[in-house]
């Protein structure tokens, strides 16, 4: 697994118990890098970045996730996608360095892994609109 992808993967499992336990993500992250192995991994640095920004950033990129989920409010998706849309969301919009190909592809490949079937072909759907919104 690429280190970045390890990256987004981190920052999903403490963004998704951050959410699912109603719990600041900077408090989910301290008592996340006190359980995990030391010394710690190269990627975890870009992990804490995507962490941060997105807490950072969390009513802007819930407004943006809201407005072009059609059909959907962020509060019915599933905890996976809802948290993977803000990782790419995060990315689109503050991270330049990342292509937004790449900030799609990235959630949809951890869509694929770690939620429902029908749970990529939607993240594409929203974060492409998104992503065109924001090259406008």
């Amino acid at each position: 697994m690429p280190a970045r992808r390890k990256a987004r993967k981190r920052a999903l499992d403490v963004l998704y118990e951050a959410d699912l336990r109603d719990l600041p993500p900077a408090h989910v992250l301290t008592t996340y890098l006190d359980r995990i192995e030391k010394p710690h991994p190269d990627h975890l640095e870009y992990a804490i970045g995507l962490i941060e920004g997105v807490a950072k950033n969390l009513d802007r990129i819930d407004e943006l996730i809201s407005s072009y989920a059609e059909g959907w409010t962020i509060d019915r998706m599933p905890v996976v996608d809802r948290n993977l849309a803000r990782i790419a969301v995060y990315e689109l919009l503050y991270v330049t360095e990342i292509d937004d190909p790449v900030a799609i592809s990235e959630a949809v490949e951890l869509a694929k892994q770690m939620s429902t079937d029908d749970s990529p072909r939607f993240l594409n759907g929203i974060l492409g609109r998104i992503a065109e919104f924001a090259t406008r």
